[in-house]
């Protein structure tokens, strides 16, 4: 093999590695996102953000499947460029089918056993070739159930999120403007304990799958950067509180709170001293409501 056979190759297989890595680090690694596909979701928010001047909802779906398109681009591409050096005489044709030696060849090659299609008028005769574009194959298998896996993660995630909005705009309205002191003490405690698990699960799950933050809502009973702000206030409330239950209540769910502010501080950039800083800052960050001009 040349050298420009050998640079083929060591490109090919980087983009390989790339892919993989990123497959690894976006499903299977509980704490991170793979850095084509965080790249990837940042990119059509911003974008999305400039050209509607607020957030769009189709944005982040949009977004998984470009991600997904990539992932299988650089699958695609990085084993052409390792079959590109070997043609035509690794492979064997059908007869009635030209021997050609360009990128064009290798990659449909390649996307043939990505794709797991196997039509047979090609074939790998050398053993190392054969055995490449037989874990190709099960690579394209593995990847395809890698996409599945992936959307049927996140959607589970961004129903909790949105069931914590709306048991949290629930709330206010049954609640009215006396808040918690128009509920029994202990029943008060109870809610507030459940808010605390779910905005606890909410936390949980902007850790383990990035890509929800980026889901912007529809409708604003369901958009949880528009809620947190009252439920701090019902922390608060709750800490000073005569019942010790309630105040232990309060206290948990004060803490949830601050986990989640930490991950919207720590994984998306949010500023604030406070967590009611970092949560007036996701607001308008994620719904995309100009600032108030303080006047002098």
């Amino acid at each position: 093999m040349d050298i420009e056979g050998v640079l083929f190759t060591a490109v090919g297989a980087a983009l390989i590695l790339l892919m993989i890595a990123d497959v690894f680090l976006t499903l299977l690694y509980p704490h991170g996102s793979g850095p084509v596909g965080r790249t990837i979701m940042r990119v059509f928010w911003r974008v999305s953000r400039k050209v509607r001047g607020g957030a769009s909802s189709v944005a982040a779906p949009l977004a998984m499947a470009a991600v997904i398109a990539a992932w299988a681009a650089l699958a695609a591409v990085g084993w052409a460029l390792l079959y590109l050096p070997h043609l035509p005489g690794g492979f064997s044709y059908s007869a009635d089918i030209p021997r050609q030696a360009d990128f064009a060849e290798a990659l449909y090659i390649s996307l043939v056993a990505l794709s797991t299609a196997g039509f047979g008028e090609i074939v790998a005769i050398h053993p190392v070739l054969r055995l490449v574009m037989a874990f190709q194959a099960v690579a394209g298998f593995g990847l395809l159930t890698a996409t599945v896996s992936w959307i049927l993660q996140t959607y589970p995630a961004l129903s909790r999120r949105r069931a914590l909005a709306h048991q949290l705009n629930l709330f206010r309205e049954a609640a009215g403007p006396s808040g918690i002191a128009s509920l029994e003490p202990r029943h008060a405690a109870g809610l507030l304990e459940s808010m605390a698990e779910n905005v606890a699960s909410v936390s949980i799950d902007l850790r383990s799958f990035n890509e929800t933050y980026y889901f912007h809502e529809v409708e604003q009973r369901g958009s949880l950067p528009a809620t947190l702000a009252y439920a701090y206030g019902l922390a608060s409330e709750a800490q000073g509180s005569d019942n010790p239950e309630l105040r232990f209540a309060g206290r948990m769910l004060y803490a949830a709170l601050d986990d989640l502010a930490e991950v919207l501080r720590g994984k998306f950039g949010h500023v604030g001293d406070t967590s009611s800083d970092v949560f007036d800052h996701y607001e308008l960050h994620h719904r995309h409501r100009q600032p108030t001009k303080r006047r002098p």
